[in-house]
């Protein structure tokens, strides 16, 4: 996929949610993956001429694993003139050696949130940029329904009144497949995650079981998503 098209794809999801205003200082999670770098690229892309102005600055929460290496990140944020925040912590520690949990990756997003959200208000930004594709809203309503039997995934736009901030997603009409091509192609530096648990949660176990039933069933993913936006009414787009 090529970079207008990547930019196209986000702007059609900003302007149907109206997750960007003028004057916004967004913050982008950049884990180091794929989708975070991809929407780097995008919310660069986008700022040079989006009618509403707006300032992007970048920020990592650095678990503290040894082999984690954000140097061509870092060239990259300086290429881009975004601002790159690198906020170091003790969580992998505190998670795999002190604590040993069995099942991390829940302690572990809530700490991760935690220190990312206090970076975020220490950098002045009013708003939080995740990377979640498609793909992503799918596999959300697919573990809420297995593991909590409910139907719920998460929302383009959403306010944490405790924070004061804004959660945008604006990639949340392009597919997985998609952001792997556009990686693909421009040869974007994506940092492999050198968490333990990586490839070993029931996200994977979810993905996979997608990934084959979509196989099966042709199209199923898309109607999965249409009915999430279907069923949870406050997720449609404002007409």
């Amino acid at each position: 996929m090529k970079l207008q098209q990547v930019l196209s794809i986000t702007r059609k999801a900003i302007d149907d949610y109206h997750m960007i205003e003028a004057g916004d200082n967004i913050a982008i999670g950049i884990s180091g993956g794929k989708d975070s770098l991809t929407l780097l690229y995008a919310l660069s892309g986008l700022r040079r001429f989006y009618p509403k102005q707006f300032t992007l600055q970048a920020i990592t929460v650095d678990l503290g694993f040894e082999n984690l290496n954000l140097n061509e990140i870092t060239k990259l944020c300086q290429e881009m003139d975004v601002p790159y925040h690198i906020v170091r912590t003790d969580i992998g520690k505190i998670i795999f050696e002190d604590r040993k949990e069995s099942n991390p990756c829940s302690l572990c997003a809530k700490m991760r949130k935690g220190a990312l959200n206090t970076a975020i208000k220490e950098a002045g930004c009013n708003k939080i940029a995740y990377a979640h594709h498609k793909d992503d809203v799918v596999e959300t309503m697919l573990l809420s329904l297995i593991y909590e039997g409910r139907f719920h995934s998460f929302h383009p736009v959403t306010y944490l009144d405790r924070m004061d901030l804004t959660v945008i997603r604006p990639l949340i009409y392009m597919q997985e497949a998609d952001v792997i091509g556009f990686i693909n192609k421009y040869q974007v530096p994506v940092v492999k995650s050198p968490c333990p648990a990586d490839g070993h949660t029931k996200r994977e176990y979810v993905k996979e079981l997608l990934r084959q039933i979509n196989k099966e069933t042709p199209g199923v993913k898309d109607r999965m998503f249409t009915a999430v936006q279907n069923h949870l009414t406050d997720w449609k787009p404002i007409i």
